[in-house]
């Protein structure tokens, strides 16, 4: 492990309980509201597609915003520019609460990941700090203890607050989380990137840096990969209040029970992953955690087009897919940024922006081509499985260089 006298001044649980609630920001963010879809849509006028668009719009802004995070904090510390997030964040639900409009619940969604953006890029770049590869994939499988407590507690509590408050009080929520998550990190998490860590180099020659990573063809395959995962959820995400709520008829507050066992799933498949580290590499768990996934993907799609096993089928297949990426998330993550050394808050941004803009995108397909029934949902999850499992693939090819360590403002591109 390094950087022992940080972690000496936080305990490791507290530690693990801030930066989950930092990472599950944008779960906290997209899951909490889809029961509401329907209400939304009905409230503000405008058509389901134009509701489902809104999670794009935050996959997209959460995307770009993190481009700008990732070289600040390399340059100035983690910590002012997460409070700055937050910040932002807590605005945004202010503006998400108030909004009259379908363009106006658009805008407010992309300030919202704008600021949520700066959460996920620094807990990563954290944990880089503070861990090597083995162990960083161990502490994000952990991190998931907590974060995916999110999918399974948000649409729960979405779908309650339904009953009392309306779809406005789901943003008042969260915003009251993002406070006690401004307050947690203030007051507890220390800053675990030291001065004379820092990279001193103008914004300008910091941002050029991301030429760099896209030359850096491990790393670009594994972001990919991410991307691809990314999207699989985000497809599950924005197509499921459709398939669950109005193809199969199920009440708001029974989808959040289904949305969270979905999610329990992924929770203990990501537990499942720290005890298969012991035995097995991350390389080895990602090659057949990807084939499991794009087998479970294909055989959903052919339920779906036929009708065959109806809807407790397509539920199960749903769940060993979404399982899958329990095992996928930690892995893929740790072996993207084990190369980045002072700059990881950079590589950590750039990971998360193509995580996020391939994930939009999937989820925007979704609800462009949304007809009434299941298919785009399910062969857009297809489409992002293929494309993931390729790019391990190509990554575990024999005429694959593995990249060595390395600090990519500083180092040529590894062929």
């Amino acid at each position: 492990m390094k950087e022992n006298t940080t972690r000496q001044q936080i305990s490791l649980v507290k530690l693990v309980l801030i930066l989950g609630a930092l990472t599950a920001f944008n779960s906290m963010s997209i899951d909490m509201y889809l029961p509401a879809f329907p209400q939304i849509a009905q409230d503000l006028s405008v058509p389901l597609g134009t509701v489902q668009l809104s999670v794009s719009a935050f996959l997209f802004g959460s995307a770009f915003g993190q481009l700008f995070y990732g070289p600040v904090a390399d340059r100035w510390g983690r910590k002012r520019p997460l409070m700055f997030g937050i910040g932002l964040y807590i605005l945004s639900t202010i503006g998400c609460a108030l909004v009259r409009t379908g363009e106006g619940l658009l805008f407010w969604r992309v300030v919202m990941a704008l600021g949520g953006g700066a959460s996920i890029v620094i807990s990563r770049a954290i944990v880089r700090d503070l861990y090597d590869t083995a162990e960083a994939a161990k502490m994000f499988s952990l991190l998931m203890l907590v974060m995916g407590a999110a999918p399974i507690l948000a649409p729960l509590a979405g779908g309650q607050l339904l009953l009392f408050t309306g779809w406005r009080g789901i943003f008042g929520f969260l915003g009251f989380f993002g406070i006690l998550s401004f307050g947690a990190s203030l007051a507890w998490l220390p800053e675990s990137l030291p001065i004379e860590k820092r990279i001193q180099r103008s914004l300008v020659e910091m941002l050029t840096s991301y030429g760099s990573l896209f030359r850096h063809r491990q790393y670009l395959l594994y972001a990919i990969a991410l991307g691809a995962i990314a999207g699989f959820n985000f497809s599950y995400i924005a197509g499921a209040p459709q398939l669950f709520i109005e193809l199969y008829g199920i009440s708001p507050q029974h989808f959040g029970i289904i949305f969270g066992l979905n999610a329990f799933g992924l929770i203990g498949a990501s537990q499942l992953n720290r005890k298969l580290l012991r035995r097995y590499t991350s390389e080895q768990i990602l090659s057949l955690s990807f084939t499991v996934n794009l087998l479970g993907a294909l055989l959903l799609t052919v339920s779906t087009m036929t009708g065959l096993g109806g809807f407790p089928v397509q539920l199960v297949l749903l769940f060993i897919c979404l399982c899958t990426t329990g095992l996928l998330y930690p892995n893929v993550t740790a072996l993207a940024l084990a190369p980045f050394a002072t700059s990881a808050g950079t590589a950590s941004a750039l990971l998360g922006t193509i995580q996020y803009a391939l994930g939009a995108t999937a989820g925007a397909f979704v609800g462009m081509f949304h007809n009434g029934t299941g298919l785009p949902m399910v062969l857009t999850m297809t489409c992002c499985a293929v494309v993931g499992r390729i790019a391990i693939m190509f990554i575990h090819s024999p005429n694959n260089v593995q990249a060595p360590a390395l600090d990519v403002i500083e180092a040529e591109a590894v062929p």
